[in-house]
């Protein structure tokens, strides 16, 4: 008989994910729904019915016995799924703890284990130095991580620099240690710098493994890694030809220009380094990176100096302490602005780094024209604008009359993409549903959830959700809406007065309502918080804090809101103004069929700024076949009074000087020649 040896295999360990925490506290009740999200695209062809096939999106809902979120957009359903758990998973308190373990007999191993309460910042802190301890072993050097990836790229740098990480890196590019830093001090999570400083403090702890300099901010590996392993890994990383990079230069002097700049990397450099070079700094390590801007997959962040007293005395820093970077020099209240905290000096925006994906140096080119979109993409309007990809004839609609004739991103996706722009919560939409016998005119701002009468439909992140299976074909429904900060503190509620039939259009008429109202006091020239009371009521809007609202200070500081001193001429096929305007042209055989308010017109129009006297004529912006709703302020209000003499086949061309130097560079893709246009005195009024 044939004996057969067995061998012990260890089981697999379980990979504890958001969904699989949620099956274990609720199991079968749960419920999950996918929804395939449908976005409008402006290479469509108006007016003719062609079926387009783009890759489907999908949102998830998940209902949970006495809770219910909604996930954002994604193209995987799995991922929508696991974001939806994710987000319940907060919203209830349950946190992943992540605990490091340390065995001196193996390499060091990430253990995941959850709980419902938080760590307390004790326990945060041992896992901090666990934490970089683990980072710079040899095992995550081995590891597809961006922050691997600058490990191994700083092992090409000079002698006297070579392995040294800058400490600012680790701040940035290590979510782990920003999460765990947050447990030790809350003050982490508005004050992301405040990461460096115990960073470097948990270093210390690690005396005999890790050094830090006294001078700058670096972290180096007393002991060097294998020589096979940096020899394998500076194969990956070595670049074959120097690259050029297009970048953005913003100075702290206002009174300087946004330039564009050059960076040039050979092979075995460092691209902070280079960094560092044209901000006129000595390395690396004195250069402090932002959080990233516009898509979270994006790389494109602002690099800037770090102040000089930086370097902290690590004895100073307890947890719980209150530490952090005190900026010397001039403030740069543009780049402030955009990346939501204090910088000072001068910046430099670029898109440039490592990520998950593969260990190449990942980089695009970054124009003027994309600092002056992200600027304006901070505001209502501009989220619309970009939204429609035209930036001098669009606007933000006053009203929304059905989902059939708006264009553009729906006034809740904007509302959503306004909060992560400001770093704010997801919006918080209630649906009221009034008694159906009475008239929307009897229910003004005092109307509450709790009122006797009222069915109250909760959701949160705009997807409504209802217990009643039936719908009466009278019932109407109100929609109010909230911003919440990250910390939860409400700081606005609008709550319309309107009625509606259907639960989407109430909400979206309630975003459009707040949307509108925050867009008016952006665009406002005058200080800001004294028109924000006063119109809050015409909007049904309530202020609960006005902290959020200096944004909009900072916003009129560095926008110039002046009306240039130029001529702009535009063409278009179908309509222009009178009032407001000069040399106001319409040509062609009147059909007498002009559009109307309600109506859906289709135009192309052409932008160009003009020099008369040097007969020069640079166009700016054309869009071909753009559709819009009159009457209800989709464009430019010249556009809308023009397009409404006009007649089909009619074509029209006019001058004015309502457009300002933000929106104009935000649209043309040479800066450089815009600037000199746009400084020439030869313009015309």
């Amino acid at each position: 008989m044939e004996t057969k040896e067995l061998t012990a295999v260890a089981p697999k360990k379980a990979i504890v994910t958001p969904k699989t925490i949620i099956h274990q506290k609720f199991g079968t009740k749960a419920c999950y729904t996918i929804e395939e999200v449908k976005e409008s695209h402006q290479n469509d062809c108006p007016g003719l019915n062609i079926p387009q096939t783009r890759p489907s999106l999908y949102r998830c809902s998940l209902q949970l016995p006495e809770l219910f979120v909604v996930s954002g957009i994604f193209k995987k359903k799995k991922d929508a799924e696991q974001s939806a758990a994710e987000l319940a998973i907060q919203k209830m308190g349950i946190v992943f703890k992540r605990i490091f373990l340390l065995d001196c007999n193996r390499d060091l191993e990430l253990g995941i284990r959850t709980e419902t309460e938080n760590p307390t910042p004790q326990e945060a802190w041992e896992s901090v130095v666990a934490r970089i301890n683990y980072v710079f072993s040899e095992n995550f050097l081995s590891s597809l991580h961006p922050l691997s990836s600058h490990i191994g790229a700083t092992l090409q740098r000079k002698v006297d620099l070579c392995g040294s990480l800058p400490v600012s890196v680790l701040a940035v590019y290590d979510a782990k240690l920003c999460s765990l830093c947050k447990f030790v001090d809350p003050e982490v999570e508005s004050n992301p710098f405040l990461v460096m400083s115990y960073i470097i403090k948990a270093s210390t702890k690690l005396s005999g493994f890790l050094a830090t300099a006294e001078q700058h901010p670096w972290i180096i590996k007393q002991s060097p890694y294998p020589e096979d392993v940096v020899n394998s890994l500076l194969k990956q990383y070595a670049l074959q030809e120097p690259i050029q990079i297009a970048a953005v230069r913003i100075p702290s002097s206002e009174e300087k220009s946004v330039e564009a700049v050059t960076l040039h990397i050979s092979p075995k450099e460092y691209y902070l380094d280079i960094i560092a070079n044209e901000l006129g700094l000595e390395d690396a390590s004195n250069v402090l990176i932002s959080r990233n801007l516009g898509k979270a997959s994006s790389e494109t962040r602002l690099f800037f100096a770090a102040p000089k007293s930086c370097i902290l005395d690590p004895s100073s820093i307890l947890p719980n302490g209150k530490n952090g970077l005190c900026f010397e020099g001039p403030s740069n209240l543009r780049a402030s602005y955009l990346s939501g905290h204090d910088i000072a000096g001068d910046a430099i925006l670029a898109s440039i780094g490592y990520t998950w994906k593969c260990r190449d140096l990942i980089y695009e080119d970054v124009a003027v024209q994309a600092y002056y979109r992200m600027v304006i993409g901070k505001t209502p309007g501009g989220i619309y604008k970009i939204s429609r990809e035209a930036m001098l004839a669009s606007e933000l609609p006053s009203r929304f009359t059905t989902r059939a004739n708006w264009r553009g991103s729906l006034p809740r996706d904007i509302l959503c993409i306004f909060c992560r722009q400001h770093r704010l919560s997801e919006p918080v939409f209630s649906i009221t549903s009034p008694p159906s016998n009475e008239s929307s005119e009897s229910y003004g701002s005092n109307l509450k959830a709790a009122d006797q009468g009222k069915d109250v439909i909760a959701c949160v992140s705009g997807a409504p959700t209802t217990t009643r299976s039936k719908q009466s074909d009278t019932e109407m429904f109100q929609c109010e809406v909230k911003l919440l900060s990250r910390s939860e503190n409400l700081i606005v509620k609008c709550f319309p007065k309107d009625c509606f039939k259907k639960q989407n259009d109430a909400i979206q008429n309630a975003s459009l309502k707040l949307l509108v109202w925050l867009n008016n006091n952006f665009n406002n020239t005058v200080v800001p918080f004294e028109p924000l009371y006063e119109t809050a009521d015409i909007f049904d809007i309530q202020i609960f804090s006005e902290n959020f609202f200096r944004e909009i200070s900072d916003y009129h500081s560095i926008k110039n809101c002046q009306q240039l001193n130029q001529s702009v001429s535009m063409n278009s096929s179908c309509t222009m103004p009178l009032k407001g305007v000069c040399l106001l042209k319409i040509e062609g055989p009147d059909s007498g069929v002009c559009p109307c308010n309600g109506s859906l017109s289709c135009i192309s129009y052409s932008v160009s700024l003009v020099v008369e006297s040097e007969n020069i004529k640079k166009v700016i912006e054309v869009r071909n076949e753009f559709e819009f709703e009159v009457g209800v302020g989709a464009v430019i209000s010249y556009v809308e009074e023009v397009v409404m003499q006009m007649s089909v086949g009619q074509s029209a061309s006019f001058t004015t000087s309502i457009f300002t130097s933000d929106l104009i560079f935000a649209s043309a893709s040479d800066s450089v020649e815009m600037q000199s246009l746009l400084s020439s005195e030869l313009l015309l009024l």
